[in-house]
């Protein structure tokens, strides 16, 4: 059987939650992970939000988004049961059409440090890594 990929429903929410999980994704389920918070940002046009369903079951997730001059790549995951299959890469390239059809020609990855697979897969893809940059962040609240 062949993988849908499509847009995430909030009905899918638990299983991702669980994928996310089950991928040692980082989550914040009090904060920008929980339900509310998913359900209010798949509202956004620069939001995308896509699942791979395979009979009936989500076996992975990206999350990309814009702020309207770079387009940005998260939450990559994939169902260590359907790894080496080339479902990351068809994530990341549905991705990567999204945001083209969105007038974007910069596209960019946050991958942490460890996640040597991801940035492997990345690296495939023809990004490239760029060491010399920091990430900061401010966050309102612990769960932001």
């Amino acid at each position: 059987m062949e993988v849908l990929i499509r847009k995430f429903k909030i009905t899918d929410y638990e299983e991702v939650i669980n994928l996310w999980q089950l991928c040692q994704l980082p989550l914040k389920p009090q904060g920008r992970d929980s339900r509310g918070q998913l359900e209010q940002q798949i509202k956004l046009d620069q939001v995308i939000f896509l699942v791979a369903e395979k009979e009936g079951k989500i076996t992975g997730t990206v999350l990309a988004t814009h702020d309207g001059r770079k387009g940005w790549i998260n939450r990559l995951a994939v169902h260590p049961d359907a790894r080496r299959q080339g479902l990351g890469t068809q994530l990341v390239k549905r991705a990567e059409e999204e945001l083209e059809k969105r007038g974007l020609s910069l596209l960019a990855a946050l991958i942490e440090e460890d996640n040597t697979a991801s940035r492997q897969l990345f690296a495939r893809l023809g990004y490239e890594p760029h060491p010399e940059i920091i990430y900061f962040s401010k966050k309102r609240f612990p769960e932001a």
